[in-house]
């Protein structure tokens, strides 16, 4: 596998981030469709099929088969190259979709590989590989949701991974077990063993607000865990919305009830 390029960042922000990334000439940077925010005027922008590491063959059967699995993700199947095409260091910017935090993770001390969330990627150095990580068991892939098909990174170069609202990274112990909501789930070192467990008590798995199935984690290895998933915050979004061009009263005590009492 070439060596990925060596680029310098600086994340801004608190809630909302945004990454600068800083480009000596001729490196170069992948993102994800629509993660810009800024670049200056020596970068230079290319769309191409995959994730440009070269990781999915020779020619254009080659690209397509990288490209394509991404599909499975949910994810495009181009991404975009920013290269910096003049002398003197540049800089390209991506924001974070939503509140929480980007998470600079060098894959040359992680063990050259991590596995995240299929929508968790947000940028890299070029040379870093962009693939996808089957579960093997069936039960996952029935029952894991947002667990089932996840990203692999691959290399030896800087990634950018973002996250909701507080992020938590634990390193777990050899034999230690971390039990997680599927969607709470970040990323994982490779040496995690990741597998879905059903949730026991009908009780508890109807009426708990839980969910089916935990996400369980046996160390050794690092775990990186999120309070916020993107779902969940849709999801309350979405509960607090007007329903059919009525209004919801925030203020007040009886709250929708006090609809009832209208003319």
């Amino acid at each position: 596998m070439a060596s990925a390029h060596e680029i310098d960042y600086k994340v801004y922000g608190d809630d909302m981030q945004f990454v600068e990334i800083e480009l000596d000439p001729e490196e170069s940077v992948v993102a994800e469709a629509g993660s810009l925010m800024m670049m200056e005027d020596g970068i230079q922008m290319e769309t191409i099929f995959g994730d440009g590491s070269g990781q999915g063959g020779r020619g254009l059967m080659g690209k397509l088969f990288g490209a394509g699995k991404r599909l499975l993700t949910g994810e495009s199947l181009f991404m975009t190259v920013f290269t910096n095409v003049r002398p003197g260091k540049n800089h390209v910017s991506f924001a974070a979709p939503y509140p929480g935090k980007i998470i600079p993770m060098d894959l040359a001390e992680l063990g050259g590989k991590i596995v995240c969330q299929k929508d968790a990627f947000l940028c890299a150095a070029k040379g870093v590989s962009v693939g996808i990580e089957f579960q093997r068991k069936m039960g996952v892939g029935f029952f894991g949701g947002e667990g089932f098909i996840m990203q692999k990174l691959e290399g030896d170069g800087l990634a950018f991974v973002h996250a909701g609202g507080t992020i938590y990274e634990r390193e777990l112990q050899p034999g230690e077990v971390l039990r997680i909501d599927t969607g709470c789930l970040v990323a994982f070192t490779q040496t995690v063993h990741y597998d879905i467990e059903f949730v026991g008590g009908v009780k508890t798995a109807l009426f708990g607000g839980e969910g089916l199935f935990f996400a369980t984690l046996r160390g050794p290895g690092k775990v990186w865990v999120q309070s916020l998933p993107f779902s969940r915050l849709a999801s309350r979004v979405f509960a607090a919305a007007p329903q059919n061009g009525g209004r919801r009263e925030e203020g007040s005590i009886l709250g929708a009830l006090g609809n009832l009492f209208e003319d």
